[in-house]
């Protein structure tokens, strides 16, 4: 399987549990792994044959800037969801969220999940 990636992808989100969370956009930085076969597109050189990162790239920072979830968790799983019923060639994802200023003390805080297309 071979993996497709767009990293560090930077967005503000409403997202969080505390008033002040909910009151102002905070950066989100996304890193997104999707695996795929890529041999129809390399013999092809068709980008229709694999998936487009700059497309998948656009199609998150819309879904994350128009979302008012609480939780990382609802967030990241609504994109994976995404991600599957839009990218047929996508089998696997893994998805990192990093939340910058959720945690004053750290550098940064997040979730790290790993997805399987549900089997038909």
């Amino acid at each position: 399987m071979d993996t497709i990636f767009i990293q560090g992808l930077k967005t503000q989100a409403i997202i969080g549990i505390y008033e002040w969370e909910r009151q102002n956009r905070q950066p989100l930085i996304f890193d997104i792994e999707m695996q795929l076969p890529i041999g129809k597109a390399a013999k092809s050189d068709a980008i229709e044959d694999t998936v487009d990162y700059k497309q998948v790239s656009d199609e998150v920072l819309e879904l994350v800037e128009e979302s008012r979830y609480e939780l990382l968790e609802s967030l990241v799983e609504a994109i994976c969801e995404h991600i599957f019923s839009h990218h047929s060639a996508v089998r696997k994802i893994r998805l990192k969220v990093s939340k910058p200023q959720a945690v004053e003390e750290t550098e940064t805080v997040g979730l790290i999940i790993n997805r399987e297309r549900p089997s038909a």
